[in-house]
């Protein structure tokens, strides 16, 4: 009777191992497919960091070009010629020199 008792005693445990082995490839599968899933989200991040990057980094030059008008604005505005160019515009300022010709309405 002893060898009837180890027989099933082994087949349990054999099956026993076999479950635990199952369950454990089961755990890794869905750990394989989860990292699988968040790295395909990452390179979706990536691509998206990415392309705001260039934007931004367009957008840097953009300004940086801006700045440089700004600062060649800001010596012309220094000059006589400007000087002139306000007082003729805004002010309806004239040189000594110069004759004004109104077309005859």
């Amino acid at each position: 009777m002893k060898s009837y008792g180890k027989s099933r005693r082994a087949r349990r445990d054999k099956w026993a191992n076999r479950m635990a082995i199952m369950g454990i490839t089961l755990v890794v599968m869905c750990l394989a497919v989860a990292i699988n899933i968040k790295g395909a989200d990452l390179k979706q991040s990536d691509e998206n960091y990415r392309i705001r990057e260039e934007k931004l980094d367009a957008q840097v030059a953009e300004e940086e070009k801006r700045t440089e008008e700004l600062q060649e604005y800001k010596v012309y505005v220094k000059t006589k010629q400007y000087a002139e160019e306000v007082a003729k515009e805004k002010l309806g300022l004239v040189n000594p020199d110069e004759i004004l010709l109104k077309p005859a309405q």
